[in-house]
């Protein structure tokens, strides 16, 4: 069975679109590995987490940010898929200095 991904948002925060378009761009990225993703409004106010098949990937509360889509993507491979490639999306920050 696929994995699937929910994501949890405040309403009150009017968090909907963000996580749409989380789910939208998981999707597209791992549309061969994933059983979906749902999502879901929260009870508790300023809530924004991410979880893997219940393994919690993402939490704005505890991390005090959303997450950028790359680490988001990149937490989501780790989790269902670790030998996956992501492409542009795996490659380090450039240094400024060289």
């Amino acid at each position: 069975m696929k994995p699937e991904v929910e994501i949890e948002y405040c309403p009150g925060c009017r968090w909907l679109l963000r996580a749409s378009w989380t789910a939208q761009e998981l999707l597209t990225t791992f549309e061969a590995e994933l059983g979906g993703v749902s999502l879901r409004p929260s009870a508790t106010g300023g809530r924004f987490t991410v979880r893997a098949d219940e393994v919690v990937l993402w939490d704005r509360a505890t991390e005090g940010r959303f997450p950028e889509m790359k680490e988001l993507k990149q937490l989501l491979r780790d989790q269902i898929a670790p030998e996956r490639d992501l492409g542009h999306s795996d490659r380090k920050e450039e240094s400024l200095d060289g």
